[in-house]
């Protein structure tokens, strides 16, 4: 309700020092408590990850959709990406890795 004044309930922070030598992205991030648990921060970090770093075109399409399309952004696309593309197989294996 606050809009650009709302504080962040989750930071995540991106090292891509390594990615160029090891292939990797290290990742950190700041939480709010009061909002999130680890647990759904972690899940959180999950989905940034199969979004935000893929290759598929029609996945990341869906975030530039969001980001710079709001109106046109349906939310059944993303069931059904998640579903086309195997990355809900993906998503359903770290939620449940994150209740053990």
């Amino acid at each position: 309700t606050r809009g650009d004044a709302a504080t962040s309930q989750l930071v995540l922070y991106h090292y891509p020092e390594l990615k160029e030598e090891k292939g990797i992205v290290l990742m950190t991030a700041e939480m709010d408590p009061t909002f999130l648990n680890v647990a759904e921060a972690q899940c959180i970090a999950n989905q940034v990850q199969l979004f935000y770093a893929t290759d598929r075109k029609e996945t990341y399409g869906l975030v530039e959709t969001f980001n710079f399309k709001p109106n046109e952004f349906k939310y059944m696309s993303v069931i059904a990406e998640l579903e086309q593309s195997g990355l809900g197989a993906e998503l359903k294996c770290a939620q449940n890795q994150n209740k053990t």
